[in-house]
């Protein structure tokens, strides 16, 4: 229940807030609550990706992709991600999630989400998703149009060796 009202707070957050390049950086600010902790009393490794869906959402909503994903009936999915988890979030403590997507190749698109708390970063990582439609992918270059254009299709170079990676055959 508690994910239902961040969801929440971020959709309505967008009224009041300017509207957003699909390229980002949206900045979420947050606290950790005592049902966001683990057994360890910090907050739990899912609670991250949990709230990196909220920083996606974000995205889509306030860069106005929102009316494309409804009309034409198209979902957001993640693929793989890639996490570091670098410092430990107590409870009560405030940190700011930031969202931006750094390009796209021929299938997916990838994200990245840096969760900073008292200048540090506690947590960094890069999603590749894609929106798809009855099953079927829609190509990322139709995405960045309908999002508004203007990002760059450029990814960092360590990506194209992530992109070679296959776990299972």
């Amino acid at each position: 229940m508690n994910l239902w009202l961040r969801v929440l707070a971020v959709i309505i957050r967008t009224f009041f807030r300017p509207r957003l390049a699909f390229d980002g950086p949206s900045e979420l600010p947050f606290r950790v609550w005592p049902h966001d902790l683990d057994i360890n009393i910090h907050m739990n490794n899912a609670r991250y990706m949990a709230l990196m869906d909220l920083g996606r959402l974000d995205l889509i909503v306030r860069s106005g992709l929102w009316r494309t994903v409804f009309s034409e009936g198209w979902q957001p999915v993640i693929a793989a991600a890639l996490v570091r988890f670098k410092k430990p979030l107590k409870p009560f403590q405030p940190f700011t999630l930031t969202s931006q997507v750094l390009g796209w190749d021929e299938r997916w698109i990838y994200i990245e989400h840096v969760i900073k708390a008292d200048q540090a970063v506690a947590c960094h990582a890069v999603v590749r998703g894609a929106f798809i439609r009855q099953g079927a992918v829609i190509p990322p270059q139709e995405v960045v149009d309908r999002a508004g254009g203007g990002i760059s299709k450029d990814l960092p170079d360590w990506i194209a060796a992530w992109r070679g990676l296959d776990f299972v055959s």
